[in-house]
């Protein structure tokens, strides 16, 4: 029996090593929560999805013959001993808490919770380049839509804190006391949902500064009111904080919602305060020298200088910015001029060929975006954390993600409220 079982998960993990990417999602994020999670009880949650799948794979060709639930859990013991997680940032052994991430992008905020002993049994992230480059830093595939009834199911009971960077979006409170209900149809209704139905000691909400007046403080009322006086939580007032406070050079502001279960009479909360470091961009720059294709070609460049001259007394804010190596980046986006508006002069390059044949000749006065790594390194990502995406989806993944080092800063003070 035990050497049939160890055929049958052989012959499961071929077919999903080798058609992992034409294969349900579920079963994806089912298979590696599970074995991330395969000594404490938050894996029963995963198991089933697993077991169904597997008897699914070596039931094909043998329908008379089925594999029985004991030998496919047989199979799936198997595959849990041989099991070894050879990713940049592994769960740690001995975790003093458990969380779960929501909206999770590409792991900024499981990795501050993370560096603080914390165990993550459920993620949550709707994109397949965020999910590669969370799988290849931490081993799991997120579940998907977290809006969806089914991807509710797989979250386990039990968990400490709940992580959440969700999108700001308008309620329809017309006329209404701005509650829970009111918030059915947004993203954060199923955050509230969630919290609802689980109950975690504590909760961590991060969101865009504009969502303090957002809908003339509306948004920020309902959403307030919901987690104090519907979900019965000790909310502080929220706190707008800056990244730069906390040992990044980005002027970056985000706001932090922090709340307790109130039957833990936990009635105090302080954010935490501003660091007395002084940091610049050329702590983060590369120390080599970059690929051309980050340096501006001469026609781009004036492109810019001349746009910027005709909108710059029409009070728009266009334009690109060039930064100085001892200030600070502005805020890192996704979109638009984000990279336009953190320009260097990086003088370090030797072969002044063409970006491209399209675009024409580098500028010589050594202006150039700032790479990946450089984004990355301004959100507080450490040099190991692995890019295994394009130039754009990077860019786009770290101007959506967080700066560690202020979330981690605030998650300590959460933490050591929770467990001493």
């Amino acid at each position: 029996m035990i050497v049939k079982s160890n055929i049958i998960a052989e012959k499961f993990n071929r077919f999903y090593f080798s058609k992992k990417n034409n294969t349900e999602n579920e079963l994806s994020a089912s298979y590696t929560h599970y074995l991330h999670n395969r000594n404490i009880i938050e894996s029963n949650a995963y198991r089933d999805c697993v077991l169904e799948y597997i008897k699914k794979i070596n039931n094909i060709g043998s329908s008379q013959n089925p594999i029985s639930n004991k030998v496919a859990e047989e199979a799936l013991q198997y595959i849990s001993c041989e099991f070894k997680s050879a990713v940049p940032f592994p769960a740690h052994k001995k975790y003093q808490f458990k969380f779960i991430d929501l909206f999770a992008g590409i792991g900024g905020i499981r990795l501050a919770f993370q560096n603080l002993k914390g165990k993550c049994v459920f993620s949550s992230e709707w994109d397949k380049f965020s999910k590669l480059t969370y799988e290849a830093n931490f081993g799991e595939v997120p579940f998907g839509d977290i809006t969806k009834p089914e991807v509710k199911n797989y979250i386990p009971n039990g968990f400490d804190v709940l992580c959440a960077g969700f999108p700001c979006q308008s309620f329809s409170i017309a006329g209404k006391r701005g509650g829970f209900e009111d918030t059915r149809g947004t993203l954060f209704f199923d955050v509230a949902e969630i919290i609802k139905q689980k109950q975690p000691k504590a909760f961590f909400l991060e969101n865009v500064k504009g969502l303090k007046s957002h809908d003339k403080g509306n948004t920020l009322r309902t959403i307030l009111n919901t987690l104090r006086n519907d979900l019965n939580y000790y909310v502080p007032e929220p706190k707008i904080i800056n990244a730069k406070d906390f040992g990044v050079p980005q002027n970056r502001e985000r706001i932090f919602i922090v709340g307790f279960r109130k039957d833990l009479e936990i009635d105090s909360f302080k954010y935490p305060k501003e660091l007395n470091k002084e940091v610049k961009l050329s702590d983060v720059l590369e120390k080599d020298e970059v690929s051309v294709k980050y340096y501006l070609s001469t026609t781009y460049l004036e492109t810019l200088r001349k746009h910027k001259a005709r909108h710059i007394n029409k009070g728009n804010g266009f334009g690109y910015e060039i930064l100085s190596n001892d200030g600070i980046a502005n805020a890192v986006v996704c979109g638009g001029m984000g990279r336009e508006r953190n320009l260097i002069v990086d003088n370090k390059l030797t072969n002044f060929v063409p970006v491209t044949k399209i675009t024409g000749k580098v500028n010589r006065e050594g202006v150039r975006k700032m790479t990946p790594r450089e984004w990355a390194r301004l959100q507080g990502f450490p040099d190991n954390f692995k890019i295994v995406v394009s130039d754009a989806q990077a860019y786009k993944q770290f101007g959506n993600s967080v700066a560690i080092p202020a979330i981690q800063a605030t998650a300590e003070l959460i933490i050591r409220k929770l467990i001493g």
